[in-house]
C-alpha cells in the first residue's frame, strides 16, 4: 500500500513539474534556431522566405495530427474566433519574425537572444493591463513577480552593455569580428527591430490566452496559426522579394532553418505554449525566455566562434536569480488561489446542508401538529 503512495506522490510532482520541463526545453529548440538562421542569413537566405517556408513546413507536420485528434472537441469556426487567429498569425509569424530577421542580420546571434530577455518584463506589464495578472505589493508573491522581472531585465541589460575581458572557456573563430561590425554599424536599427519584435511576440502571448478561452483546441489553434501565417507571410514575402531565384533552396543550412524552426520553434512551441498559457498565463511562459540567451551564448561560441566575456557570466547569474524569484512567485500564487477555492467549496457546504435538513424537518412539524392540536 505504502509503495502505490509513494508512486501516486511520484507521479502527482512529475505532473506539476511538466510545465516547468516543457518551457525549459523550448529554450534549447529556441536557442539552436537563433543559431542555424543566422547560419542560413549569413548565405543570403531572406528572412522574408523564410518565415513562409517555416510555417509551411509547420502546416504540413501538424495539422494532419490537429484534423484527427482534436475532431471531437474542436469548436465551430466564428468571425470572432476567425479574427483573433489571423491577428495572431500577423502579430507572430509576419510581424514578430521578420523584425527578429531583420535585427539578428544587423546585430548577433547572442544579441538577438539578450534582447529576447526583455520580453517577461513587456508581457507582465500587458498582462496587468488587461487583468491578467494582478500585483499588490502587500503580497510576498506579487512582490517576488516584479522583483524577479526587474532583476530579469537587469541582467540581460549587463549582458548587453559590460562586455568585461575575454573569457577562455571556448576558442573563438574569425566569425566574432565580422558580427562585432556589423553590430557596430547597425547597432540603433538592430536594436529598434528585435524592441519591436518583443513587443509584437508579448501581445501575440496574451492574445493567445484570450483565443484558448474560445477555441480550447490547442493543436488545431496551433495548425491555423500556421497556416494563417504561411498566407499572410506570402503575401508580404511576395511584395518585399522581386527575384524568384529567392525562393530556390538546396539542401543546405536555408533548408535546415525552414525544417528546424518550423517543427521546433512554430509547430512544436506554439501547442506547449498555448498548452501552459492556458494552464498558468503568459507571464510564466515567457519567465523562461532569458536561458535562451545562456545556451545561445555558449552555442555560438562553439560553432559560430562568438567570444564569451565576463559580462555574459555575470549577466547569466543575474538572470537565473531574476527567473527563480519569477517562478517562485507565480508557484506561490497559484498555492494561494488553490487554498482559497478549497475554502470557498468547503464554506458552500454546511449551506446545502441545512437545505436538505429544512426540507426533512418541516413534515415532521406538521405531523405533531395534527397528533396535538390546540385546545
Amino acid at each position: 500500500m505504502g509503495e502505490i503512495n509513494a508512486w501516486g506522490g511520484m507521479g502527482a510532482t512529475l505532473n506539476k513539474m511538466k510545465p516547468y520541463l516543457a518551457m525549459l526545453s523550448l529554450q534549447f529548440g529556441y536557442a539552436g534556431m537563433y543559431i542555424v538562421t543566422l547560419l542560413s542569413f549569413k548565405r543570403g537566405f531572406s528572412h522574408w522566405i523564410f518565415v513562409v517556408y517555416r510555417h509551411a513546413v509547420a502546416t504540413l507536420a501538424f495539422a494532419p495530427f490537429a484534423f484527427f485528434l482534436e475532431k471531437k472537441i474542436r469548436p465551430k469556426m466564428t468571425k470572432s474566433i476567425f479574427f483573433k487567429i489571423a491577428v495572431l498569425a500577423f502579430l507572430e509569424p509576419v510581424l514578430d519574425q521578420n523584425l527578429y530577421g531583420v535585427g539578428i542580420q544587423y546585430t548577433s546571434a547572442t544579441f538577438a537572444a539578450a534582447s529576447v530577455n526583455v520580453l517577461p518584463a513587456v508581457t507582465f506589464i500587458m498582462a496587468v493591463i488587461f487583468r491578467m495578472e494582478k500585483v499588490n505589493l502587500k503580497k510576498i508573491h506579487s512582490i517576488a513577480k516584479v522583483t524577479g522581472t526587474l532583476i530579469t531585465v537587469t541582467g540581460a541589460m549587463v549582458m548587453t552593455l559590460y562586455k568585461g575581458p575575454v573569457l577562455g572557456i571556448f576558442s573563438g573563430g574569425g566569425h566574432h569580428s565580422a558580427a562585432g561590425s556589423t553590430a557596430d554599424q547597425h547597432w540603433v536599427s538592430g536594436t529598434i527591430m528585435m524592441l519591436s519584435c518583443i513587443v509584437g511576440w508579448a501581445a501575440f502571448f496574451i492574445l493567445q490566452n484570450k483565443t484558448l478561452n474560445e477555441y480550447p483546441a490547442p493543436l488545431s489553434l496551433t495548425s491555423l496559426i500556421c497556416i494563417m501565417g504561411t498566407l499572410e507571410g506570402g503575401v508580404v514575402a511576395l511584395v518585399m522579394e522581386r527575384h524568384k531565384s529567392a525562393w530556390i533552396i538546396g539542401f543546405d543550412s536555408r533548408l535546415l532553418a525552414c525544417v528546424y524552426s518550423g517543427i521546433v520553434c512554430s509547430g512544436i512551441a506554439y501547442y506547449l505554449q498555448s498548452i501552459v498559457n492556458k494552464v498558468k498565463g503568459p507571464v510564466f511562459v515567457t519567465a523562461f525566455s532569458p536561458l535562451s540567451m545562456i545556451i545561445t551564448a555558449i552555442l555560438s561560441a562553439i560553432i559560430l566562434g562568438e567570444q564569451v566575456h565576463l559580462g555574459s557570466l555575470i549577466g547569466a547569474v543575474i538572470i537565473v536569480s531574476g527567473l527563480y524569484s519569477v517562478v517562485w512567485g507565480k508557484s506561490k500564487e497559484n498555492k494561494e488561489r488553490a487554498l482559497a477555492y478549497d475554502e470557498g467549496k468547503a464554506q458552500e457546504l454546511p449551506v446545502v446542508d441545512s437545505e436538505v435538513i429544512q426540507i426533512d424537518v418541516s413534515p415532521m412539524t406538521n405531523d405533531k401538529k395534527a397528533q396535538n392540536p390546540e385546545p
